[in-house]
């Protein structure tokens, strides 16, 4: 068991049958009484975000994960697939538990998938990811009084603020925990 207190983004705990991941934490003192935490957290299993608000004091359920480097194969309507670089097993992901990370996956990335005993729940990526950009609109000249961005799609479909000058065809270093432009590979 672990406090309340102890819960920060990225800690993974157990409440009511149910694994959790802390995607936000927030601590509240007010003037008198016991302190609030307030948590927004990922269902591991079904991939709902709810939030929860506990009292100080309060205790949840810590648990133990494994953790296993796989590479990206591909996906479908309904799941994601990796495959372990170790064994050469096949694991499948529902596609609603990686709703977050699943614009910054491309084909034979290496990640980390979590499992909670035998049971795959949850991906680390890596800090950036190369993408490349498809689209792009045409940047407007003499537009250059301020920091000029641009709004551009990527390999994975997903769209990212850039400066000016990137063009179709650029590969683009995006922050995975942000989703911002970082630079031009």
């Amino acid at each position: 068991m672990i406090d309340v207190n102890e819960l920060r983004k990225g800690v993974t705990f157990e409440q009511d049958g149910k694994i959790y991941k802390v995607l936000e934490y927030s601590h509240h003192k007010p003037g008198r009484g016991k302190a609030t935490i307030r948590v927004k957290a990922r269902d591991l299993r079904n991939g709902n975000i709810i939030d929860m608000t506990f009292i100080s004091g309060d205790r949840v359920q810590d648990i133990r994960l494994d953790h296993h480097d796989v590479q990206y194969l591909y996906h479908d309507d309904a799941f994601y697939y990796f495959m372990d670089t170790e064994t050469y097993d096949q694991t499948a992901i529902r596609r609603e538990v990686l709703a977050d990370v699943a614009p910054f996956l491309k084909e034979n990335m290496e990640v980390k998938l979590t499992f909670y005993g035998n049971e795959p729940l949850d991906i680390d990526l890596p800090t950036t990811v190369d993408l490349e950009v498809t689209h792009a609109e045409p940047a407007v000249r003499g537009d250059t009084a301020t920091g000029v961005t641009k709004r551009v799609t990527v390999e994975t479909g997903l769209e990212v603020d850039t400066p000016a000058f990137v063009e179709v065809g650029d590969v683009i270093r995006v922050d995975t925990r942000t989703g911002t432009y970082v630079t031009r590979v």
